[in-house]
């Protein structure tokens, strides 16, 4: 069964830096495709970044620049580091496991996790 947790959202100052983490179980994020989306009130989920099994990365057109993903298969989590952030960055961000990269972009599987809050605000 597989089971995601989030952690490191915060209120954060516009221009500030967050780490977001994801553990993991059920499925080794070594050997798969893993990705972070969010989801703004009001708005359709859109993906922030994807990484593929061998490591190559794929970001969002909003956030690229800004936001780094990275997992790690010793923890078997998944990290987002973002910076600069702006509060239209403001939103719920979820981790995503074991989805597919087709043509260098991460498509979503049906394993989402429950989501950590990144509220950016002065």
């Amino acid at each position: 069964q597989v089971h995601l947790v989030e952690s490191g959202g915060a209120l954060v100052q516009p221009g500030g830096s967050l780490t977001l983490s994801c553990i993991v179980s059920g499925i080794p994020v070594r050997n798969n495709p893993m990705g972070w989306y969010r989801q703004a009130p009001g708005k359709e989920r859109e993906l922030v970044a994807g990484i593929s099994s061998a490591g190559l990365r794929h970001y969002g057109d909003s956030v690229r620049g800004r936001v780094i993903i990275d997992k790690d298969g010793l923890r078997n989590t998944v990290t987002l580091r973002m910076s600069n952030l702006k509060p239209e960055d403001t939103a719920a961000y979820l981790c995503n496991a074991g989805g597919a990269w087709i043509n260098g972009h991460y498509i979503a599987s049906s394993y989402w996790g429950q989501g950590t809050q990144v509220t950016v605000s002065s």
